[in-house]
C-alpha cells in the first residue's frame, strides 16, 4: 500500500475514516480481499507471493496497513515480507502499542505501520521513527514517514479534511479522493534515483504504468455504533477498473459480504 490518508476520531460517527491505494508490481500474484479460510476472523487482500497483506480488518475491529518507503537498493536484500506485520496483527490480540514496541524491523526493507484495536491506533516505522499512539486527527502515509508531505499526500489529505467537514461520508466518497491521476507540473518532479517519467507518474494519487500502478482502492468506514463499512475496487495495469468487493458487518455479529 503506497497512499493512506485516515481520520482518526475526527467525527463522532466514525471512530476511523480511511481510504487507501495499494501500488504494487501489475505481475505479483494477489487474491481480491477475502474472509481467509486459514484465519476465519481476517478480511483481507493477500499476497501469493510472500502470505502476508497489505491492509486487514477483523470481526472484532482491529486493523492494520503497511506501507513501503522508496529505497530501491535495500529492498532487494530485505530477507522478510512487510505484509508480515499486518498478518501478524490481525490475527492476534495483543494490544497495538505492545505489539509494535517488540518488533524487530531489521529484516525487513523499509515500511510504515498502522495497527489499531478500535480504542488506539499506532503508527511504527522501521527507519527511525518512535512508534506512537495518535491523537485524533486527520493524517497521510506514503512511501515515507508520517505525514511526509509529499505532492500526492498532502493533496489527498486535505480532499479528505473536506469531505469529513461537510459531512459527506460514504465508501463512493472516500474512493474518488483516491482516483486522482495528475502529476504533478514536471518542475516540482523530484526523480532522485528514478528516471524522470516514471518518478513524475508516482507523483499521482493513482499510479498508472505498464509493468506498476495502483492495483486496488480500498475504503473503510468503522462506525461508532459497530458498524464496519469496507470496499476494495481493483483495476487493470491501464488503471481501468477490473472488480470490486464490498462487504459490510457490525462488529458484534456474523460478517455478509457480497460481491458485484
Amino acid at each position: 500500500m503506497c497512499l493512506v490518508v485516515f481520520a482518526w476520531k475526527a467525527h463522532p460517527d466514525y471512530p476511523l475514516i480511511l481510504v487507501a491505494n495499494r501500488d504494487e508490481l501489475h505481475a505479483r500474484p494477489t487474491r481480491d480481499m477475502h474472509w481467509w479460510p486459514d484465519e476465519p476472523g481476517v478480511l483481507a487482500g493477500r499476497d501469493l507471493q510472500a502470505g502476508g497483506s497489505w491492509l486487514a480488518i477483523t470481526r472484532n475491529g482491529r486493523f492494520a496497513t503497511v506501507t513501503n518507503y522508496r529505497e530501491a537498493a535495500r529492498r532487494r536484500t530485505a530477507p522478510r515480507s512487510r505484509g508480515d506485520f499486518v498478518r501478524e496483527f490481525a490475527s492476534g490480540t495483543e494490544r497495538p502499542t505492545p505489539f509494535v514496541q517488540q518488533l524487530d524491523g531489521s529484516q525487513y526493507a523499509g515500511c510504515s505501520l498502522l495497527a489499531s484495536d478500535g480504542d488506539e491506533l499506532v503508527y511504527w516505522s522501521n527507519r527511525g521513527d518512535a512508534p506512537r499512539p495518535l491523537d485524533p486527527g486527520i493524517y497521510g502515509l506514503s512511501n515515507a514517514s508520517l505525514d511526509t508531505p509529499w505532492p500526492k499526500l498532502v493533496r489527498t489529505r486535505s480532499k479528505l479534511a473536506a469531505v469529513v467537514a461537510e459531512n459527506n461520508l460514504s465508501l463512493t466518497s472516500l474512493f474518488r479522493l483516491v482516483a486522482d491521476k495528475k502529476p504533478v507540473p514536471a518542475t516540482e518532479v523530484i526523480a532522485n534515483e528514478l528516471p524522470f517519467e516514471l518518478a513524475r507518474a508516482l507523483s499521482a494519487p493513482f499510479i498508472v504504468t505498464t509493468e506498476y500502478g495502483t492495483r486496488c482502492s480500498t475504503a473503510l468506514l468503522i462506525g461508532a455504533n459497530g458498524l464496519i463499512e469496507v470496499g476494495e475496487r481493483r483495476f487493470n495495469s491501464s488503471g481501468e477498473p477490473n472488480g470490486d468487493s464490498l462487504f459490510r458487518f457490525s462488529i458484534e455479529d456474523n460478517a455478509v459480504a457480497r460481491s458485484p
